[in-house]
Protein backbone atom coordinates (compact mmCIF):
# COMPACT_ATOMS: atom_id res chain seq x y z
CA UNK A 1 0.00 0.00 0.00
CA UNK A 2 2.55 2.74 -1.09
CA UNK A 3 1.41 6.56 -1.55
CA UNK A 4 1.79 7.50 -5.42
CA UNK A 5 4.18 10.61 -3.27
CA UNK A 6 5.68 10.42 0.30
CA UNK A 7 4.66 13.01 2.14
CA UNK A 8 5.59 14.64 5.74
CA UNK A 9 2.79 14.27 7.78
CA UNK A 10 2.55 15.27 11.61
CA UNK A 11 0.37 13.47 13.78
CA UNK A 12 -0.39 15.08 17.38
CA UNK A 13 -1.53 12.28 20.11
CA UNK A 14 -0.30 9.05 20.60
CA UNK A 15 -3.93 7.42 21.56
CA UNK A 16 -5.61 4.45 19.79
CA UNK A 17 -6.40 6.85 16.74
CA UNK A 18 -3.32 8.49 16.15
CA UNK A 19 -1.55 5.45 16.71
CA UNK A 20 -3.61 3.82 13.76
CA UNK A 21 -3.22 6.78 11.65
CA UNK A 22 0.61 6.80 12.25
CA UNK A 23 0.56 3.19 11.52
CA UNK A 24 -1.49 3.11 8.17
CA UNK A 25 0.79 6.04 6.89
CA UNK A 26 3.89 4.79 7.14
CA UNK A 27 2.28 1.49 5.21
CA UNK A 28 1.45 4.00 2.88
CA UNK A 29 5.10 5.19 2.59
CA UNK A 30 4.78 8.52 3.98
CA UNK A 31 6.98 10.12 6.71
CA UNK A 32 5.81 10.40 10.34
CA UNK A 33 6.39 12.55 12.76
CA UNK A 34 4.13 12.08 16.21
CA UNK A 35 3.19 13.70 19.12
CA UNK A 36 1.98 13.10 22.32
CA UNK A 37 1.49 15.40 25.45
CA UNK A 38 0.99 12.62 27.92
CA UNK A 39 4.38 10.22 29.15
CA UNK A 40 2.42 7.33 27.90
CA UNK A 41 1.09 5.97 25.06
CA UNK A 42 -2.56 5.18 24.58
CA UNK A 43 -4.33 8.03 25.81
CA UNK A 44 -7.76 6.77 27.45
CA UNK A 45 -6.70 3.47 26.66
CA UNK A 46 -3.64 2.96 28.88
CA UNK A 47 -1.80 1.66 31.62
CA UNK A 48 -1.99 2.53 35.28
CA UNK A 49 0.28 1.72 38.29
CA UNK A 50 -1.39 1.05 42.00
CA UNK A 51 -0.67 -0.96 45.03
CA UNK A 52 -2.52 -4.06 46.66
CA UNK A 53 -3.57 -4.76 50.40
CA UNK A 54 0.12 -5.95 51.00
CA UNK A 55 1.86 -2.97 49.02
CA UNK A 56 2.66 -4.82 46.28
CA UNK A 57 2.68 -2.79 43.23
CA UNK A 58 0.39 -3.77 40.55
CA UNK A 59 -0.35 -2.65 36.91
CA UNK A 60 -4.11 -2.28 35.88
CA UNK A 61 -5.88 0.27 33.46
CA UNK A 62 -6.87 3.83 33.80
CA UNK A 63 -10.47 2.19 33.46
CA UNK A 64 -11.65 -1.27 32.33
CA UNK A 65 -12.08 -1.70 28.53
CA UNK A 66 -13.00 -4.74 26.25
CA UNK A 67 -13.37 -5.40 22.69
CA UNK A 68 -15.33 -7.73 20.52
CA UNK A 69 -14.71 -9.97 17.61
CA UNK A 70 -16.16 -7.49 15.34
CA UNK A 71 -13.70 -5.27 16.33
CA UNK A 72 -11.65 -6.12 12.92
CA UNK A 73 -9.73 -3.06 12.27
CA UNK A 74 -8.24 -3.00 16.08
CA UNK A 75 -7.35 -7.00 15.81
CA UNK A 76 -5.56 -6.37 12.20
CA UNK A 77 -4.02 -3.29 13.68
CA UNK A 78 -2.39 -5.48 16.47
CA UNK A 79 -1.00 -7.92 14.49
CA UNK A 80 0.05 -5.39 12.22
CA UNK A 81 2.50 -4.47 15.17
CA UNK A 82 3.66 -7.57 16.79
CA UNK A 83 0.39 -8.15 19.20
CA UNK A 84 -0.91 -11.58 18.91
CA UNK A 85 -4.90 -11.26 19.54
CA UNK A 86 -5.30 -14.67 20.66
CA UNK A 87 -2.64 -14.85 23.30
CA UNK A 88 -3.92 -11.02 24.57
CA UNK A 89 -7.13 -11.46 24.92
CA UNK A 90 -9.33 -13.88 25.62
CA UNK A 91 -12.49 -14.50 23.59
CA UNK A 92 -15.83 -15.58 25.21
CA UNK A 93 -19.01 -15.94 23.93
CA UNK A 94 -21.52 -12.84 24.62
CA UNK A 95 -22.27 -13.69 28.52
CA UNK A 96 -24.75 -11.10 30.39
CA UNK A 97 -25.17 -13.54 33.00
CA UNK A 98 -25.23 -12.56 37.03
CA UNK A 99 -23.85 -14.55 39.43
CA UNK A 100 -26.68 -16.26 40.07
CA UNK A 101 -27.15 -17.28 36.85
CA UNK A 102 -29.96 -15.49 35.38
CA UNK A 103 -29.39 -13.60 31.83
CA UNK A 104 -28.43 -14.19 28.69
CA UNK A 105 -25.26 -16.34 26.97
CA UNK A 106 -24.59 -16.87 23.56
CA UNK A 107 -23.42 -20.16 22.47
CA UNK A 108 -20.46 -20.78 19.99
CA UNK A 109 -22.49 -20.73 16.61
CA UNK A 110 -23.14 -18.48 13.63
CA UNK A 111 -25.74 -16.19 13.89
CA UNK A 112 -28.71 -15.66 13.84
CA UNK A 113 -28.91 -19.59 15.34
CA UNK A 114 -26.54 -18.12 18.59
CA UNK A 115 -29.05 -15.46 19.29
CA UNK A 116 -31.90 -18.21 18.83
CA UNK A 117 -30.98 -20.55 21.10
CA UNK A 118 -29.24 -17.85 23.35
CA UNK A 119 -32.69 -16.60 24.18
CA UNK A 120 -34.29 -19.82 23.80
CA UNK A 121 -31.68 -21.06 26.68
CA UNK A 122 -32.03 -17.60 28.81
CA UNK A 123 -32.42 -18.63 32.83
CA UNK A 124 -34.90 -16.73 34.81
CA UNK A 125 -37.20 -15.46 31.71
CA UNK A 126 -40.63 -16.52 30.78
CA UNK A 127 -41.49 -18.30 27.44
CA UNK A 128 -43.31 -14.76 27.19
CA UNK A 129 -40.30 -12.78 27.52
CA UNK A 130 -37.90 -14.49 25.44
CA UNK A 131 -40.46 -14.78 22.20
CA UNK A 132 -40.58 -11.02 22.50
CA UNK A 133 -37.25 -10.54 22.27
CA UNK A 134 -36.94 -13.04 19.54
CA UNK A 135 -39.76 -11.20 18.00
CA UNK A 136 -38.68 -7.73 18.34
CA UNK A 137 -35.11 -8.70 16.92
CA UNK A 138 -36.90 -9.81 13.88
CA UNK A 139 -38.78 -6.37 13.51
CA UNK A 140 -34.88 -5.26 13.77
CA UNK A 141 -33.83 -6.81 10.75
CA UNK A 142 -36.49 -6.44 8.88
CA UNK A 143 -36.26 -2.94 8.82
CA UNK A 144 -32.41 -2.80 8.54
CA UNK A 145 -31.43 -2.12 11.67
CA UNK A 146 -32.57 1.49 10.97
CA UNK A 147 -34.97 3.85 12.76
CA UNK A 148 -36.08 7.62 13.00
CA UNK A 149 -33.00 9.84 13.75
CA UNK A 150 -33.97 11.32 16.73
CA UNK A 151 -35.38 7.54 18.35
CA UNK A 152 -33.38 6.84 21.81
CA UNK A 153 -32.99 2.91 22.57
CA UNK A 154 -36.00 3.26 24.81
CA UNK A 155 -38.09 4.09 21.63
CA UNK A 156 -36.97 1.52 19.97
CA UNK A 157 -37.65 -0.99 22.74
CA UNK A 158 -41.13 0.38 24.06
CA UNK A 159 -43.31 -2.59 24.67
CA UNK A 160 -40.61 -5.01 25.63
CA UNK A 161 -41.17 -6.48 29.04
CA UNK A 162 -39.11 -5.24 31.79
CA UNK A 163 -36.70 -7.75 32.78
CA UNK A 164 -35.88 -7.75 28.98
CA UNK A 165 -34.94 -3.92 29.63
CA UNK A 166 -33.40 -4.79 33.21
CA UNK A 167 -31.17 -8.17 31.87
CA UNK A 168 -30.49 -7.31 28.00
CA UNK A 169 -30.99 -3.83 26.88
CA UNK A 170 -29.99 -1.77 29.84
CA UNK A 171 -26.79 -3.84 30.13
CA UNK A 172 -26.25 -3.64 26.40
CA UNK A 173 -26.61 -0.10 25.93
CA UNK A 174 -24.92 0.78 28.49
CA UNK A 175 -21.54 -0.96 27.99
CA UNK A 176 -21.36 -0.04 24.33
CA UNK A 177 -23.10 3.74 24.71
CA UNK A 178 -21.82 4.54 28.47
CA UNK A 179 -25.80 6.23 28.20
CA UNK A 180 -29.09 4.95 29.37
CA UNK A 181 -31.52 4.02 27.24
CA UNK A 182 -33.59 6.87 28.03
CA UNK A 183 -30.91 9.27 26.38
CA UNK A 184 -29.01 6.77 24.11
CA UNK A 185 -29.39 7.10 20.51
CA UNK A 186 -31.20 4.10 18.61
CA UNK A 187 -29.77 4.24 15.11
CA UNK A 188 -26.30 3.88 17.15
CA UNK A 189 -27.54 0.95 19.28
CA UNK A 190 -29.00 -0.96 16.04
CA UNK A 191 -26.35 -0.22 14.10
CA UNK A 192 -23.97 -2.05 16.69
CA UNK A 193 -26.49 -5.03 17.19
CA UNK A 194 -26.12 -5.28 13.15
CA UNK A 195 -22.29 -5.25 13.29
CA UNK A 196 -21.76 -7.48 16.40
CA UNK A 197 -24.64 -10.14 16.70
CA UNK A 198 -25.64 -10.37 12.98
CA UNK A 199 -22.53 -9.53 10.95
CA UNK A 200 -20.93 -12.94 11.40
CA UNK A 201 -20.00 -16.06 13.37
CA UNK A 202 -17.90 -14.77 15.95
CA UNK A 203 -18.70 -11.14 16.12
CA UNK A 204 -20.54 -10.53 19.40
CA UNK A 205 -17.60 -12.49 21.51
CA UNK A 206 -16.07 -10.79 24.18
CA UNK A 207 -12.36 -10.11 23.91
CA UNK A 208 -10.97 -9.54 27.19
CA UNK A 209 -7.50 -7.73 27.34
CA UNK A 210 -4.99 -10.08 29.24
CA UNK A 211 -2.49 -7.63 29.56
CA UNK A 212 -2.34 -4.16 30.15
CA UNK A 213 -3.89 -1.61 28.05
CA UNK A 214 -1.05 0.02 27.43
CA UNK A 215 0.91 -3.46 25.94
CA UNK A 216 -1.70 -4.44 24.10
CA UNK A 217 -1.77 -2.00 21.68
CA UNK A 218 -0.33 1.77 21.59
CA UNK A 219 3.10 0.25 23.06
CA UNK A 220 3.45 -2.10 20.78
CA UNK A 221 2.66 0.38 18.24
CA UNK A 222 5.33 2.67 19.14
CA UNK A 223 7.97 0.47 19.08
CA UNK A 224 6.98 -0.97 15.71
CA UNK A 225 6.64 2.97 14.45
CA UNK A 226 10.33 3.39 16.00
CA UNK A 227 11.66 0.53 13.67
CA UNK A 228 10.08 2.54 10.65
CA UNK A 229 11.94 5.70 11.67
CA UNK A 230 9.17 7.60 13.01
CA UNK A 231 9.90 10.45 15.38
CA UNK A 232 8.47 10.10 18.29
CA UNK A 233 8.11 12.72 20.36
CA UNK A 234 6.96 11.41 23.74
CA UNK A 235 5.78 13.95 26.92
CA UNK A 236 5.43 17.01 24.36
CA UNK A 237 2.77 19.38 23.63
CA UNK A 238 2.29 21.00 20.17
CA UNK A 239 1.47 24.36 20.98
CA UNK A 240 0.83 26.14 17.47
CA UNK A 241 -0.21 24.99 13.91
CA UNK A 242 0.31 27.77 11.40
CA UNK A 243 -1.06 27.87 7.51
CA UNK A 244 2.08 27.67 4.87
CA UNK A 245 0.74 29.84 1.83
CA UNK A 246 -2.88 30.82 0.79
CA UNK A 247 -5.29 28.39 2.66
CA UNK A 248 -2.79 25.98 3.83
CA UNK A 249 -2.11 24.63 -0.03
CA UNK A 250 1.24 24.24 1.22
CA UNK A 251 1.07 22.33 4.23
CA UNK A 252 1.77 23.28 7.75
CA UNK A 253 4.09 24.46 10.50
CA UNK A 254 3.74 22.54 13.73
CA UNK A 255 5.59 24.51 16.01
CA UNK A 256 7.76 26.20 13.30
CA UNK A 257 8.23 22.65 11.84
CA UNK A 258 7.06 22.07 8.05
CA UNK A 259 4.95 19.53 7.06
CA UNK A 260 2.60 18.56 4.04
CA UNK A 261 -0.51 17.94 5.86
CA UNK A 262 -1.55 17.50 10.03
CA UNK A 263 -3.90 15.02 11.56
CA UNK A 264 -5.22 15.69 15.06
CA UNK A 265 -5.49 12.52 17.06
CA UNK A 266 -5.81 14.30 20.40
CA UNK A 267 -9.31 14.97 22.37
CA UNK A 268 -11.62 17.01 21.01
CA UNK A 269 -10.94 19.99 23.13
CA UNK A 270 -7.42 19.92 22.36
CA UNK A 271 -7.94 19.67 19.08
CA UNK A 272 -10.19 22.59 19.59
CA UNK A 273 -7.89 24.55 20.95
CA UNK A 274 -5.41 23.93 18.10
CA UNK A 275 -7.98 24.16 15.44
CA UNK A 276 -8.59 27.48 16.90
CA UNK A 277 -4.58 28.44 16.76
CA UNK A 278 -4.60 27.67 13.28
CA UNK A 279 -7.53 29.56 11.87
CA UNK A 280 -6.16 33.03 12.23
CA UNK A 281 -3.74 31.71 9.04
CA UNK A 282 -6.55 30.89 6.87
CA UNK A 283 -8.25 33.44 4.67
CA UNK A 284 -11.22 31.49 2.31
CA UNK A 285 -11.80 28.62 5.07
CA UNK A 286 -10.91 30.56 8.37
CA UNK A 287 -14.93 30.21 9.45
CA UNK A 288 -15.28 26.75 9.09
CA UNK A 289 -12.44 25.97 10.62
CA UNK A 290 -13.74 27.86 13.35
CA UNK A 291 -17.28 26.24 13.45
CA UNK A 292 -15.42 23.09 13.63
CA UNK A 293 -13.50 24.16 16.85
CA UNK A 294 -16.52 25.13 18.10
CA UNK A 295 -18.64 22.05 17.62
CA UNK A 296 -15.31 19.96 18.62
CA UNK A 297 -15.67 21.67 21.79
CA UNK A 298 -19.18 21.76 22.61
CA UNK A 299 -19.28 17.87 22.54
CA UNK A 300 -20.99 17.09 25.56
CA UNK A 301 -18.65 13.88 27.75
CA UNK A 302 -20.02 11.17 30.53
CA UNK A 303 -18.11 9.81 32.89
CA UNK A 304 -16.87 5.81 33.69
CA UNK A 305 -15.60 4.65 37.01
CA UNK A 306 -13.62 1.60 37.69
CA UNK A 307 -13.54 0.72 41.32
CA UNK A 308 -10.07 -1.59 41.93
CA UNK A 309 -11.09 -4.30 44.75
CA UNK A 310 -8.83 -6.83 46.43
CA UNK A 311 -10.89 -9.38 48.44
CA UNK A 312 -9.34 -9.55 52.02
CA UNK A 313 -10.17 -13.73 52.81
CA UNK A 314 -7.68 -16.24 53.57
CA UNK A 315 -9.64 -17.84 51.07
CA UNK A 316 -10.29 -16.14 46.84
CA UNK A 317 -13.06 -17.06 46.23
CA UNK A 318 -13.04 -16.26 41.55
CA UNK A 319 -16.01 -15.17 40.11
CA UNK A 320 -18.29 -17.58 38.11
CA UNK A 321 -16.61 -16.13 34.89
CA UNK A 322 -14.24 -13.43 34.07
CA UNK A 323 -16.91 -10.88 33.56
CA UNK A 324 -19.66 -11.39 35.35
CA UNK A 325 -23.09 -8.85 35.18
CA UNK A 326 -24.81 -6.94 38.05
CA UNK A 327 -28.15 -5.98 39.44
CA UNK A 328 -28.08 -2.03 39.11
CA UNK A 329 -29.91 0.48 41.21
CA UNK A 330 -29.42 3.58 42.61
CA UNK A 331 -28.05 1.94 45.78
CA UNK A 332 -26.13 -0.71 43.69
CA UNK A 333 -24.46 1.48 40.75
CA UNK A 334 -21.94 -0.90 39.25
CA UNK A 335 -22.92 -2.69 36.00
CA UNK A 336 -20.01 -5.06 36.16
CA UNK A 337 -17.40 -7.13 37.64
CA UNK A 338 -14.47 -8.31 36.19
CA UNK A 339 -12.39 -11.10 37.57
CA UNK A 340 -9.00 -10.29 37.38
CA UNK A 341 -7.34 -13.42 38.49
CA UNK A 342 -8.86 -14.88 35.88
CA UNK A 343 -7.50 -12.53 33.36
CA UNK A 344 -3.32 -11.11 33.76
CA UNK A 345 -3.86 -10.14 37.91
CA UNK A 346 -3.24 -11.54 41.11
CA UNK A 347 -6.09 -14.19 42.31
CA UNK A 348 -8.66 -11.65 44.27
CA UNK A 349 -8.57 -8.58 42.83
CA UNK A 350 -11.77 -7.24 41.19
CA UNK A 351 -12.34 -4.38 38.72
CA UNK A 352 -16.03 -2.91 39.58
CA UNK A 353 -17.63 -0.79 36.57
CA UNK A 354 -19.51 2.14 36.98
CA UNK A 355 -20.68 3.19 33.40
CA UNK A 356 -22.37 6.78 32.84
CA UNK A 357 -21.22 7.88 36.30
CA UNK A 358 -21.14 11.49 37.01
CA UNK A 359 -18.16 13.29 37.56
CA UNK A 360 -17.78 12.78 40.97
CA UNK A 361 -16.25 15.31 43.85
CA UNK A 362 -14.10 13.44 46.29
CA UNK A 363 -16.80 13.42 48.91
CA UNK A 364 -19.53 11.72 46.67
CA UNK A 365 -16.35 9.58 44.94
CA UNK A 366 -16.17 7.77 48.56
CA UNK A 367 -19.68 7.16 48.82
CA UNK A 368 -20.33 5.57 45.27
CA UNK A 369 -16.84 3.50 46.63
CA UNK A 370 -18.64 2.13 49.52
CA UNK A 371 -21.84 1.48 47.51
CA UNK A 372 -19.99 -0.67 44.71
CA UNK A 373 -18.08 -2.44 47.42
CA UNK A 374 -21.61 -3.38 49.36
CA UNK A 375 -23.19 -4.17 45.72
CA UNK A 376 -20.04 -6.70 45.29
CA UNK A 377 -19.93 -8.37 48.17
CA UNK A 378 -23.94 -9.04 48.38
CA UNK A 379 -24.29 -9.65 44.73
CA UNK A 380 -21.15 -11.89 44.08
CA UNK A 381 -21.21 -13.24 47.63
CA UNK A 382 -18.14 -12.60 48.87
CA UNK A 383 -16.34 -11.72 51.97
CA UNK A 384 -14.40 -9.00 53.09
CA UNK A 385 -13.10 -6.37 50.21
CA UNK A 386 -10.82 -3.35 49.82
CA UNK A 387 -10.92 -0.59 47.81
CA UNK A 388 -7.09 -0.30 45.97
CA UNK A 389 -8.50 2.72 43.77
CA UNK A 390 -11.15 4.05 42.64
CA UNK A 391 -10.56 5.65 38.94
CA UNK A 392 -12.88 8.30 37.33
CA UNK A 393 -12.51 9.17 33.85
CA UNK A 394 -14.50 12.43 33.67
CA UNK A 395 -14.27 12.91 29.65
CA UNK A 396 -14.59 8.83 28.50
CA UNK A 397 -16.96 8.85 26.03
CA UNK A 398 -18.95 11.63 24.24
CA UNK A 399 -22.71 11.39 24.96
CA UNK A 400 -24.07 9.40 22.08
CA UNK A 401 -28.19 11.01 22.41
CA UNK A 402 -29.82 11.17 19.30
CA UNK A 403 -29.24 15.17 19.05
CA UNK A 404 -25.39 15.28 19.35
CA UNK A 405 -23.57 17.13 16.34
CA UNK A 406 -20.39 15.71 16.08
CA UNK A 407 -17.80 17.17 13.87
CA UNK A 408 -16.78 16.27 10.58
CA UNK A 409 -13.18 14.73 10.62
CA UNK A 410 -11.70 17.74 7.98
CA UNK A 411 -11.05 20.40 9.40
CA UNK A 412 -9.11 23.22 6.68
CA UNK A 413 -7.17 22.19 3.97
CA UNK A 414 -4.34 19.37 4.59
CA UNK A 415 -5.62 19.21 8.15
CA UNK A 416 -8.06 16.53 9.36
CA UNK A 417 -9.22 15.34 12.69
CA UNK A 418 -9.07 11.62 14.02
CA UNK A 419 -10.58 10.32 17.06
CA UNK A 420 -13.79 8.16 18.43
CA UNK A 421 -15.84 11.56 18.70
CA UNK A 422 -15.93 12.87 14.88
CA UNK A 423 -18.63 11.48 13.02
CA UNK A 424 -18.95 8.02 12.27
CA UNK A 425 -21.03 4.99 12.54
CA UNK A 426 -19.94 4.20 15.94
CA UNK A 427 -19.57 5.11 19.57
CA UNK A 428 -16.71 6.44 21.44
CA UNK A 429 -15.17 2.63 21.23
CA UNK A 430 -11.88 1.74 20.51
CA UNK A 431 -12.51 0.39 16.86
CA UNK A 432 -14.35 3.61 16.21
CA UNK A 433 -10.95 5.52 16.64
CA UNK A 434 -9.05 2.88 15.15
CA UNK A 435 -11.39 3.02 12.11
CA UNK A 436 -11.14 7.20 12.17
CA UNK A 437 -7.40 6.72 12.26
CA UNK A 438 -7.29 4.24 8.94
CA UNK A 439 -9.65 7.08 6.85
CA UNK A 440 -7.34 9.84 7.76
CA UNK A 441 -4.22 7.87 6.44
CA UNK A 442 -6.35 7.04 3.12
CA UNK A 443 -7.46 10.93 3.04
CA UNK A 444 -3.93 11.81 2.03
CA UNK A 445 -4.32 9.86 -0.98
CA UNK A 446 -6.26 12.06 -2.75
Amino acid sequence: MQATASQRIAVIGGGWAGMAAAVALVQRGHQVSLWETARHWGGRARALSLRDATGQRLTVDNGQHILIGAYSACLELMRTVGVDPGQALLRLPLDLRHADGSGLQLPDLSPPWDAVLGIARAKGWSLAEKYALLARAARWKRSHFRCNAQDTVADICQGLPQRLLQDFIDPLCISALNLPAAQASGVVFLRILHDSLFAGRGGSDLLIPCTDLGQLFPCAAAAWLQQQGVQLHLGQRVHQLQACGADAQQGWQVDGQAFDGVVLATTSAEAARLALTAAPGLHGTRSACEHWAGLADALPYTAIATVYAQQLAAQVRPLPAPMVALHTSAQAPAQFAFDKGQLQGPAGLLALVVSASDALPEQDRARLQALVLEQARTQLGLGPLQALRTVVEKRATFACTPDVQRPLAHVAPRLWACGDYVQGPYPATLEGAVRSGLEMARAFET
